[in-house]
Formats: C-alpha cells, sequence, structure tokens
C-alpha cells in the first residue's frame, strides 16, 4: 500500500477500518474539510481518534460501532442507492446523538458544501440544528439535501469499500437495516 498523502489543504485525514459479518472489508480514508467548517469536522474527528469523553470521563467514539442503515433508495426524488449511515455509538440503532461539547447536539455551521457529488461525508440529523455523532456518507449526488445537512468531508481512499457495503442486503428488522452487521472495527488519525 503507497504512503498516505496528506492533502495540500492541511485538512485532516481519517480512517475507518471497515468488517462485514466479522470479516474485515478495507479501510476508508476521509479528508475532513476543517478549512470550511472547522467545529464539525473536529467533532467527528475527536469520535474517530477516541479524544473526547464521556461524562464519566471514558473514551467515547466511533469504535466498534456500526453502520445501522443502508439506504439503497429514497421515496422522493426515486434514486438508486443513496447512503451508509452510522455513528450512533450510544444504542447502535440511530437513536443515540451526542457530540464532542458535553450536549446532544450542536448547530448547523454552515451550508457552504454542497452535496453535488457522490461519496461525500455529512452530518445526519432530526432537523435544523440537531447534529451530532451521527453521519452518512453519500453514494450519489443528493442536492435534495443542501440547505439540510452539513457536508464536511470526503471519502479520500476507500471507495470500493464503501460501495462492497453499499451492496450489502438489507432488511433485518426494517427496510434500511443491513442483514449483517457493517462495523468500524478500528478508527483513527492519519
Amino acid at each position: 500500500m503507497p504512503p498516505t498523502k496528506l492533502p495540500e489543504s492541511g485538512n485532516p485525514l481519517v480512517f475507518f477500518d471497515i468488517t462485514l459479518g466479522g470479516e474485515p472489508l478495507g479501510r476508508i480514508t476521509f479528508e475532513l474539510f476543517a478549512d470550511v467548517v472547522p467545529k464539525t469536522a473536529e467533532n467527528f474527528r475527536q469520535f474517530c481518534t477516541g479524544e473526547s469523553k464521556n461524562g464519566a470521563g471514558r473514551p467515547q467514539g466511533y469504535k466498534g460501532s456500526k453502520f445501522h442503515r443502508i439506504v439503497k433508495s429514497t421515496d422522493a426524488p426515486r434514486i438508486p442507492n443513496f447512503m451508509c449511515q452510522g455513528g450512533d455509538f450510544l444504542h447502535g440503532d440511530g437513536t443515540g446523538s451526542t457530540c464532542i461539547w458535553g450536549f446532544k447536539s450542536f448547530e448547523d455551521e454552515n451550508f457552504t458544501l454542497k452535496h453535488d457529488q457522490p461519496f461525500l461525508l455529512s452530518m445526519a440529523n432530526a432537523g435544523p440544528n440537531s447534529n451530532g455523532s451521527q453521519f452518512f456518507i453519500t453514494t450519489v449526488p443528493t442536492p435534495f439535501l443542501d440547505g439540510k445537512h452539513v457536508v464536511f468531508g470526503k471519502v479520500a481512499d476507500g471507495v470500493d469499500v464503501v460501495k462492497k457495503m453499499e451492496a450489502t442486503k438489507t432488511g433485518y428488522r426494517g427496510k434500511d437495516v443491513p442483514n449483517m452487521d457493517v462495523v468500524i472495527s478500528q478508527c483513527g488519525e492519519m
């Protein structure tokens, strides 16, 4: 594997090692757009490194958490393949959220970056100003999310891994839940 080249922008690079059903799937490397959305990027970076601590002073983050949703299509507009969502390390089912500042959520930093290409990293939320630990990776351009979800990074390497995740069969306990666990087995900063 060639050495990782840091972005000229100086933005941080973080990684996820992914397993599917307990078997290694590969590594995804993300560039975080700290030059445009520094607060959002830092929230994600600390959950990747385990620097963030919970109320009891214990490290908290993405290591060992699942991608709890893999959406193959949306109802409006109808497009095949859409996104892979994770980041709920509290409950593992999309109901948990926290941020590095000790609150459940934080505000939308800005909507400067658009969902104009696949393989972007964006904040999952429950409405305006409700960003926490949950995120998603787009697999197609999703302009209908502009102004609603904050784009804060992109897949720098590992598109093949995202495509394998996206191809995972779903339907367990709900139409978008993967049949086999898609887990972030290791994560950190490059």
